[in-house]
């Protein structure tokens, strides 16, 4: 895959296609699946197996909007969160955010 081939919408656009009906999902077809057809659909998935997950304490997130900044990190900071590959402006983010609500926490 390559970035050619991304598109890139909001939520307000993916909720404005559903009911457009531009949804590909054959919902019909979906709730008319037995527990035990899609469980067997399932187990025929090779991306499936070995996951077990507990939906009742699923929910709908909407990730906030993020804003670009310039900021300027000491190198062995840098390389400590990107060690990790990947989703290391994420790790920074989620320290900041941890940071933040204690601050706040303490404050109260």
């Amino acid at each position: 895959m390559n970035d050619k081939n991304i598109k890139r919408y909001s939520v307000a656009e993916i909720e404005e296609m559903i009911a457009r009906g531009e949804d590909r999902t054959d919902w019909a077809r979906v709730k008319a699946m037995t527990d035990e057809e899609l469980e067997a659909r399932l187990a025929d998935d090779p991306d499936w197996v070995g996951w077990e997950v507990d939906w009742s304490k699923a929910r709908w997130v909407v990730p906030k909007v993020k804003r670009a900044v310039s900021i300027r990190l000491d190198d062995d900071i840098l390389a400590f969160f990107k060690k990790d590959g990947p989703g290391y402006q994420s790790r920074i983010n989620a320290v900041l955010r941890f940071y933040m609500e204690s601050q706040m926490k303490a404050a109260e």
